[in-house]
């Protein structure tokens, strides 16, 4: 897993340290000698990680940091602040300007890298739903990551997992006010817990007595429903083997015995804003995926995804050898309903007729508008004389109760005229199937309109 990682340092034996630690794993590595250039070159889209010092002329780090978590177009690249400091006020300092996490100098090897390989993980989620969500054509990417204070609201729900009375109690008062706490003091029960109710984040405690804390953190990760949860361990000092090891399994973070409670509560907020930042972003691509195979109008399905899916219920009815009728229905005369009573009424026209059309058809009949005033409904397993039946019953449901229109005073008279044609197993294309109906239609409107026409060839 290669990733492209900036490397911001003004004295260059310590870029170069990093640099040769990390081009040995095989990445990319970029440099900045300055905080402005770093974020020059983090405008420019390269970078999956930065690595940025703390003690910098000009511009220190956590001015670094506050602007790029600032700057929508750099606010999801992960940053990890490099210092000489220890001390807890530095690293709270450091997450309440964004950032992600820290590293002591001088850098251990292994943390480093393991941090780095979580980190891009991370990124290459976002950058994923980052695309999706640009791509598409009825939400932008620029109005959603504007949305962000948004997402950043409400009490959040965590979940600590700890057998010991003395320490969750510990917790428990840190986060008052803060978070709505549960706590799981058996790691099984906090495990279910967790498995079944919404929770923002999950902080496990190291010290359990009776079972292996990082199993319980691979058993989380192997959940569909906790999989993108964060999980914190609460360490102690001399873990560092365990926390590297929970690391490489997906825990997102730790704090390390004794807690400070300044340190605990930006941990925890930097993990539960990720979080609600990714899921805001899958929200918005399932947005936009249904926004895109949907009418807006009527909520039945578009031409775009008739256009996909018919073709696969048609390869499915060729490939077993069963029936599949297909109707195209049209609302006569509409255009005169708009002219006469105008685009609004037209609009409420469609949307009653779509409900009706709905509650005639079976769940799994394909219901769309193909455009304007026509509907094709696709039914899977159903012969020609059955779908006739059928398309008879919904013209005549049509006809016989009026469309109660806001604008008017009495309720307008509608009727449909319907071709309908079936699958032929000999030769036959979804582009033939469609044209038959087509031509039922066009026959049901010249034999004068509120009728259904079957196709005879």
């Amino acid at each position: 897993m290669t990733a492209r990682i900036l490397v911001v340092d003004d004295i260059p034996a310590n870029v170069k340290l990093l640099e040769v630690r990390l081009l040995a794993e095989y990445y990319e590595v970029l440099t900045a000698s300055s905080g402005k250039d770093a974020l020059e070159i983090c405008e420019s889209g390269r970078v999956d990680v930065v690595l940025l010092d703390v003690m910098m002329p000009e511009m220190d780090g956590f001015e670094v940091c506050r602007r790029l978590k600032a700057d929508q177009a750099t606010a999801h690249i992960p940053v990890v602040m490099v210092t000489a400091l220890d001390q807890v006020q530095d690293r709270v300092r450091g997450l309440e300007a964004g950032a992600d996490d820290f590293l002591t100098k001088p850098v251990n090897d292994l943390q480093l890298l393991t941090r780095v390989k979580s980190l891009v993980r991370l990124k290459m989620l976002t950058d994923e739903l980052r695309l999706r969500a640009s791509t598409t054509r009825n939400i932008g990417i620029e109005e959603l990551l504007s949305r962000r204070s948004a997402v950043d609201e409400g009490t959040p729900k965590v979940l600590l997992i700890d057998d010991q009375e003395s320490s969750s109690s510990q917790i428990a008062r840190m986060l008052r006010e803060a978070c709505d706490l549960n706590i799981a003091k058996d790691p099984q029960s906090g495990f279910f817990e967790a498995a079944e109710a919404e929770h923002e984040c999950v902080l496990i405690s190291t010290r359990l007595a009776e079972f292996d804390p990082l199993r319980l953190c691979a058993q989380l990760r192997t959940l569909d429903r906790t999989r993108f949860v964060p999980i914190v361990l609460l360490a102690d000092e001399g873990e560092e083997d365990r926390l590297l090891r929970g690391l490489e399994l997906g825990i997102n973070d730790y704090v390390i015995r004794p807690i400070d409670r300044q340190e605990l509560l930006a941990r925890l907020r930097t993990q539960i804003r990720r979080k609600r930042y990714n899921e805001h972003l899958r929200q918005s691509v399932t947005q936009t995926i249904e926004m895109a195979v949907t009418d807006g109008l009527t909520g039945l399905h578009n031409r775009r995804y008739l256009d996909s899916h018919l073709k696969t219920l048609f390869d499915r009815a060729m490939n077993r050898r069963r029936p599949l009728s297909l109707m195209i229905t049209d609302i006569d005369r509409f255009k005169g309903i708009n002219d006469t009573h105008g685009h609004d009424a037209g609009d409420e026209i469609l949307r009653e007729f779509a409900a009706r059309l709905r509650k005639n058809v079976r769940g799994i009949d394909l219901a769309c508008r193909f455009g304007g005033e026509e509907f094709v409904v696709v039914m899977p397993d159903t012969d020609p004389e059955l779908a006739n039946i059928v398309a008879e019953r919904i013209r005549a449901q049509i006809a016989d109760k009026p469309f109660v229109v806001s604008s008017l005073a009495e309720p307008l008279s509608v009727t449909i005229s319907i071709g309908v044609s079936g699958i032929k197993h000999s030769g036959d294309s979804v582009e033939a199937l469609m044209k038959r109906a087509d031509k039922a239609l066009y026959e049901a409107k010249n034999s004068g309109r509120n009728r259904v026409v079957a196709d005879a060839a």
